[in-house]
């Protein structure tokens, strides 16, 4: 009796002194504790490193590179084996299955963004995608394809839901032109009325800006 009394004083003894210890390590390294969530986070959570991407692009970081010089020479070799226009072959399907080519896009300033529903960078521009896409909905010489290059069709509908976005989601049909994705996600394309290449960012950037939504007018007004 006396031996499973001291044992039970013993085992609440040495529980309280646990509890204490880990308090006491919590309060003296709160901060690697908050270091390892965050890590941890970033690593794990798609949505936790697109949170930190977007704090990013509001203080300027990632705005997208608008010249055209380093693509005059690629837009020049195609056009040199197809005519004077160049001819990008492409054809994507919507969530109701209509099929959608770029020949039949030709005379429109079309937006391309290549992206997939777990990458964290795709995640985080969305939104200024969706700014962008406002400014030009309905207007008919502007073309938006938000293309999810795995074709999971049921994932990427509920992303778009979720996030609140109305964005124009395709999924490929046959190759993508490696002119215009290499495989870095996401990969933004622009091409002017004529089909050529007028803009490509490989990686995240904020489309929300005046200077991308001056870049869309002057492809606008080119004949």
């Amino acid at each position: 009796m006396i031996k499973s009394l001291y044992a039970a004083t013993y085992s609440n003894k040495t529980e309280k002194m646990n509890t204490n210890s880990i308090i006491q390590y919590m309060r003296k390294n709160w901060v690697n504790a908050i270091l390892i969530a965050f890590v941890a986070a970033m690593l794990f959570v798609p949505e936790a490193k697109a949170y930190v991407n977007q704090g990013l692009m509001k203080i300027g970081l990632f705005q997208p590179d608008l010249s055209t010089d380093k693509l005059e020479k690629l837009n020049g070799s195609v056009a040199a084996t197809n005519g004077d226009e160049p001819t990008y072959r492409f054809t994507a399907v919507d969530k109701n299955g209509k099929k959608i080519s770029l020949e039949e896009l030709k005379g429109k300033v079309v937006f391309i963004n290549y992206w997939a529903t777990w990458c964290p960078p795709c995640i985080a521009e969305m939104p200024s995608i969706q700014t962008l896409y406002d400014k030009y909905k309905g207007k008919e010489d502007v073309a938006f394809l938000i293309v999810e290059i795995e074709n999971r069709k049921d994932k990427a509908l509920k992303f778009m839901e979720k996030k609140n976005l109305d964005l124009p989601v395709f999924f490929p049909e046959g190759k993508i032109p490696t002119e215009f994705f290499k495989g870095s996600l996401p990969t933004t394309v622009m091409l002017d009325k004529k089909g050529n290449i007028a803009h490509i960012t490989e990686g995240m950037a904020d489309y929300s800006g005046q200077d991308v939504v001056d870049f869309i007018e002057m492809l606008r007004e080119m004949k």
